[in-house]
């Protein structure tokens, strides 16, 4: 099935029209005409090869909201029309202990990515998935997820990634009414982190070292704004935090917000940090405190969001654009100029 899209061939190349085949939908497979697709920061890393690994050419796109098309005939969930969601990862083992709990996202045996990943089911010339930077996708039914129709479309695309990557971790350390979580960083994540903990009946507290993003996190749901370059505001602050939603995405010092934390408070990182500048044991041992990590979510959980989303009317500030303008965009997501997810109309491919 010809498939249409933006992809790069190197990791120096701008993204540029590209054709290219899909699987012909098995039995159990969903067929999804893409209305939007979210830019995550993760698409602009893969893309310019910046973890290493990528395969060429390319094409971005994790975070897809569309409309089935046509559904394979042992497929129940589905039906044509629906409005649907691919996420983070299209395939993992099925078989593992993390995929029998619903968590594919930590599959023992290592999941399938949207994009970039090894193509396990075949069926097309690429050994390698391709993004939802495209008219079209062809993924399993386990691996589909049901839109509430309450929902704007294009501003419900990034939860597929920046909605579940925060969401998951508040639900993991069961934040709820008497917490008070801190969320470090205003950002893609940082701004739904603060409002699921709203929704979640949190006392919600923005962390940013930026005081003109106040009003801002106000807006979004914070109760209060600290500032972590104001020393004498984080001293004051210290041991009054239940939680930390850390979404900070390059190397920092943990120590100042480690100590923000009351005995037994937890920290966790949700940013896609490849070191720490420093950690100090000293915050962990006298307060019994704890770091962790989150990645995404399982399809149950991803699902549990999304539903959430419908009955408490959650999306993303996003910025619409035409796929045409995907390079200005990923250039502007690496700047920080965005509030705060681009999302791809991919009725713009056709023109």
């Amino acid at each position: 099935m010809k498939a249409y899209a933006y992809a790069n061939h190197s990791p120096e190349d701008a993204l540029v029209p590209f054709s290219f085949e899909r699987r012909e939908a098995r039995a159990q497979d969903v067929v999804i005409e893409i209305l939007f697709c979210g830019i995550c920061h993760s698409d602009i890393h893969s893309a310019r090869n910046e973890w290493g690994g990528t395969k060429y050419p390319f094409v971005p796109g994790h975070e897809i909201v569309g409309r089935v098309s046509a559904v394979g005939s042992s497929v129940t969930r589905f039906k044509a029309g629906d409005l649907v969601g691919v996420g983070c990862l299209v395939d993992s083992c099925r078989s593992c202990p993390s995929c029998d709990s619903g968590l594919e996202q930590y599959c023992d045996n290592g999941f399938t990515g949207t994009y970039g990943g090894q193509d396990k089911i075949g069926g097309t010339p690429h050994k390698y998935t391709m993004g939802g930077y495209s008219n079209t996708i062809t993924v399993d039914e386990r691996f589909v997820l049901s839109i509430p129709e309450n929902l704007d479309l294009a501003a419900t695309a990034p939860l597929l990634c920046a909605g579940i990557t925060t969401y998951s971790p508040l639900k993991h350390w069961k934040v709820g009414p008497g917490h008070k979580v801190g969320v470090i960083g205003l950002g893609g994540l940082g701004h739904m982190g603060v409002k699921f903990a709203n929704a979640m009946g949190a006392h919600v507290v923005m962390i940013t070292t930026s005081p003109e993003k106040a009003q801002d996190a106000q807006r979004l749901g914070a109760h209060d704004v600290l500032i972590s370059k104001d020393s004498d505001a984080m001293k004051a602050a210290g041991t009054s935090f239940d939680f930390l939603l850390n979404t900070i995405p390059v190397g920092h010092d943990t120590d100042p917000y480690m100590n923000l934390l009351k005995r037994d408070g937890t920290m966790v990182i949700v940013g896609a940090v490849e070191s720490l500048k420093h950690v100090s044991g000293i915050p962990f041992i006298f307060k019994r405190r704890n770091m962790a990590g989150s990645l995404i979510g399982g399809l149950p959980e991803t699902q549990e969001m999304l539903d959430f989303c419908g009955k408490h009317n959650i999306v993303c500030d996003i910025e619409r654009i035409n796929i045409q303008d995907v390079n200005t965009a990923y250039d502007r997501t690496v700047a920080g100029d965005v509030k705060y997810r681009f999302v791809i109309d991919m009725a713009s491919l056709k023109g």
